[in-house]
């Protein structure tokens, strides 16, 4: 057991469910969400349980699950009828291992305490909730739906409902943000003593409200100095409040000498295979990444016709990419360096691809070493704090 506590999930799979439908879409949002399709809810329900029982069934082998995801979108927007019919699924075609991690993301707005109640009565156990901010200015700009007195009831509600794993997720780097604002946000957050935090630097993704209202001049760009300065600052902030770093935009606080890491998201870190279901969900088992039909109606249409192949597919795979070994290191390599504490252990490695970690990538680990950006203790390879903000660069040199 590593210094996080984590359970082994070599023989373990993670469970991602898209929930893809939002009350509006906000301005910097480029993932696979909808506006104004509530409509659709009971069917997609139906659909996520029939392409939940296609895979199962088409299986090799009975699959142990240790963590359930359900993200979106906006997850909340699920009735608890409709979460008590999906788990009901997953629990009659899965094996669920002791202590799984059931998380559920929110939006403050969302949830009250009866909702929050019956959560905690489905054994739903982690729930993050998109804070953002703490100022209202950035929350209109972001396009966001609620305000701060939403993120503290939503809080105080968890906790009465008996949420002991609450995770909030912050951005940073806006168009226009000073410093003190960031900093504003963040004491606010640690004010409302979350057991983890994800803090995502702003991207500005091709064709999202954001962008265009960059281009046209009507808001400031991006500050890359700035933002790294206030990545830094945030950093060195959480560490004298308690939280560990354990991953490049994650921190969690230890608690019954167990730091509450995000287990999930461990599984793709560790590069370690799960299933996606839903519309635009991905899926990585069997040596084989796929992805799902984006469209609503179409992932309904596709699974109402039950046309099954060999597993991992489902009825809604419209993509399948077979990841060889060289392809699989590169990714370990890629992902492992991302967890700022544990990164790519040699042993690991060489038990999982028969080969050294110093004997395949010898000039890239030295090089990165003598610039200060990876550190090695002769077992574990790790990115350096000024490796964390040229991460992207370091990943690149594994590709």
């Amino acid at each position: 057991m590593d210094v996080f506590g984590i359970l082994n999930t070599m023989e373990q799979i993670g469970l991602y469910i898209h929930i893809p439908f939002c009350t509006s879409r906000c301005a910097y949002c480029d993932f696979n969400t909808y506006a104004g399709m509530t409509h659709y809810l009971d069917a997609y329900v139906n659909s996520v349980c029939k392409e939940i029982g296609s895979v199962s069934q088409s299986a090799p082998q009975n699959l142990y699950i240790s963590t359930i995801y359900f993200g979106g979108g906006t997850p909340s927007l699920l009735s608890i009828s409709h979460l008590k019919k999906i788990l009901g699924m997953i629990h009659k075609n899965f094996v669920i291992v002791d202590h799984v991690e059931i998380n559920l993301e929110a939006n403050p707005g969302t949830v009250n305490l009866s909702y929050l109640k019956e959560l905690r009565r489905l054994n739903i156990n982690r729930i993050s909730l998109g804070m953002q901010s703490a100022i209202s200015e950035e929350l209109m700009l972001l396009g966001r739906q609620h305000n701060t007195i939403d993120v503290i009831r939503a809080i105080k509600w968890a906790r009465q409902a008996g949420f002991e794993n609450l995770n909030l997720d912050l951005i940073f780097g806006l168009p226009g943000q000073a410093m003190q604002t960031w900093q504003a946000s963040l004491e606010f957050a640690l004010r409302m003593n979350p057991e983890h935090f994800s803090l995502y630097a702003l991207s500005v993704e091709a064709g999202t409200p954001l962008q265009g209202w960059v281009n046209r001049g009507l808001i400031d760009g991006i500050d890359p100095d700035l933002v790294a300065e206030m990545y830094e600052w945030a950093g060195d902030r959480l560490e004298a409040a308690g939280y560990k770093q354990y991953e490049i935009s994650n921190w969690a606080k230890q608690v019954n000498n167990e730091y509450l890491v995000c287990r999930h998201n461990m599984q793709y870190w560790r590069n370690q295979p799960y299933l996606g279901f839903g519309a635009g969900a991905h899926g990585y088992a069997g040596g084989l990444r796929i992805a799902n039909v984006l469209s609503i109606p179409e992932y309904i249409d596709k699974c109402a016709k039950g046309e099954t192949g060999e597993f991992p597919r489902s009825p809604a795979t419209i993509s399948e990419e077979f990841i060889d070994q060289k392809n699989e290191i590169a990714e370990t390599m890629m992902m492992g360096l991302r967890l700022t504490s544990e990164g790519v252990s040699a042993d690991r490695f060489h038990k999982r691809f028969g080969k050294a970690l110093t004997d395949i990538y010898p000039d890239e680990i030295n090089e990165l070493i003598q610039w200060g950006l990876l550190e090695w203790d002769g077992n574990n390879l790790r990115i350096t704090k000024n490796g964390r903000i040229l991460g992207n660069q370091v990943f690149m040199r594994f590709v």
